[in-house]
């Protein structure tokens, strides 16, 4: 425990040396702010717009809903675009270099440097992630006032597991090429086979892409519990199976 304690302490002053944490505080802070704004900016600025042929584009006034509508928007594409090129290095990078050969050599566990950059880069993510809520939150209560949402918490969880999903694959594909392409093209390839495995419409109920951003639909009540939850235990099972995978794999490599 001792080990695994200092190995993560490390973990987290590193973020802070390299600017990694500053840099994803700054980013989710922002698309915090962004999405209610963009949300009450955006009708307004349609509102009246000339279509052509006398036709006049009218767009009703946002509400709240659609404030968090941006947020999951924002945050499941230019959010999870920040994780991924933040923390696409947290295996690779040492790896490449052989920063670990050092620790390892005095004994540390090798499934300690795994946990212990899992934990620290998870933990980031839900700093990260429930500043952007926060923001988005104290905004939209100001310009709307606090309105009714179904599920809230399920909602907002199942886009938080989506991210930790993209952190064990970011550790797994930076074990197995030793740099961070390998985990970029490991966090790519499955965004690229889970969305074409969504075009399928009966697929989507079981596919963790659908809880990134698709979950706005829990919080009007247009879906209900039943429309996620089996994505939801498949993502959290497939974090599972990808942590150890990486614990596996990570033991037997040659460094």
């Amino acid at each position: 425990m001792r080990a695994f304690s200092s190995f993560l302490g490390k973990e987290f002053q590193e973020s802070l040396r390299t600017y990694r944490l500053l840099i994803m505080v700054a980013a989710f802070v922002a698309l915090g702010v962004l999405s209610p704004l963009l949300a009450k900016m955006v009708p307004d600025l349609l509102n009246g717009t000339d279509m052509g042929g006398g036709a006049i584009l009218r767009v009703p006034p946002a509400t709240a809903l659609d404030s968090w509508g941006q947020f999951f928007k924002n945050i499941s594409q230019l959010g999870v675009l920040i994780l991924v090129i933040v923390d696409c290095g947290i295996m690779g990078t040492e790896l490449a270099k052989g920063t670990l050969t050092n620790f390892l050599a005095k004994g540390l566990p090798r499934s300690t440097v795994i946990w212990a950059k899992f934990v620290s880069a998870t933990v980031m993510w839900t700093l990260c992630y429930g500043l952007a809520l926060l923001v988005t939150w104290g905004y939209t209560l100001y310009f709307w006032g606090n309105g009714p949402l179904s599920h809230a918490f399920l909602a907002f969880t199942c886009l938080w597991v989506f991210g930790v999903l993209l952190i064990a694959l970011l550790i797994l594909g930076g074990i197995i090429q030793s740099n961070i392409y390998g985990a970029l093209l490991a966090a790519a390839a499955v965004i690229i086979v889970l969305n074409l495995v969504n075009i399928a419409p009966q697929a989507a109920k079981y596919n963790p892409i659908s809880l990134a951003g698709g979950t706005v639909n829990l919080l009007s009540g247009h879906n209900t519990l039943g429309d996620y939850l089996p994505a939801l235990w498949i993502c959290l099972a497939a974090i599972v199976v990808i942590m150890a995978a990486s614990l596996a794999v990570f033991d037997r490599k040659q460094l």
